[in-house]
């Protein structure tokens, strides 16, 4: 699992050694953990089956989703995802630049091989300085190779394929009024969503949601 200690050490070390094309990234031990064995299919993550959906609006270039990223996301999975009682639906925003645009392409490319929540969690493990320029073709390959089972040239490959820009114009339709990054929706699953206000991006800021629906 992926700890807020071993998070916040991940981004020490990005801080102290910028990603870039010479540059590995920090945190896929602790991703592939997190993630290892979970159902994945496309932007979703978690069986099917689960009760409840948790629907994530996030920007991959929005510094607060990435500290939800690190130090809430590992426990959401551990508590909920895992033991199937929750399933999680990204949809992504790319209102900060064309950084947020190419990373949400590679996440989504990546997601064609059912690879996307490793690939974004990394992006948020590694996220660099907003419009910056850091998402860079030799970063993302870096961090393509970082995954197991993942074809980096088919990930790179499919970022501008037919296939990943409907899903960009869906995300961008589904994103339509939410006014800030990150923000929530949950329901029963195959069911309406609401938009939940969380009291922190810390786990307990989420938590009573779900554990509502789960109880009711």
């Amino acid at each position: 699992m992926l700890t807020v200690v071993a998070a916040a050490a991940a981004v020490a070390l990005a801080v102290a050694a910028p990603p870039g094309r010479a540059a590995a990234p920090v945190g896929a031990p602790e991703v592939a953990t997190m993630l290892r064995g979970i159902p994945q299919h496309g932007v979703a993550l978690g069986a099917a089956s689960a009760p409840v959906t948790l629907v994530e609006f996030a920007d991959l270039q929005c510094p607060f989703c990435a500290r939800w990223a690190r130090g809430t996301m590992p426990e959401i999975v551990r508590k909920y995802v895992r033991p199937g009682r929750v399933r999680i639906v990204f949809v992504g925003m790319t209102s900060l630049g064309p950084d947020s645009v190419k990373a949400f392409r590679a996440a989504l490319a990546a997601g064609q091989q059912n690879h996307f929540w490793d690939v974004e969690e990394l992006l948020y493990l590694n996220q660099g300085t907003e419009g910056s320029g850091w998402v860079e073709d030799g970063f993302l390959h870096s961090i393509g190779r970082s995954v197991k089972g993942l074809n980096v040239e088919r990930m790179l490959a499919a970022m501008s394929s037919v296939g990943v820009e409907k899903q960009l114009a869906g995300a961008s339709n589904l994103a339509a009024g939410i006014q800030q990054t990150p923000s929530f929706a949950v329901g029963r699953t195959n069911r309406s969503l609401k938009l939940v206000t969380i009291s922190s991006l810390a786990p307990a800021g989420i938590e009573p949601a779900l554990d509502a629906l789960l109880a009711g």
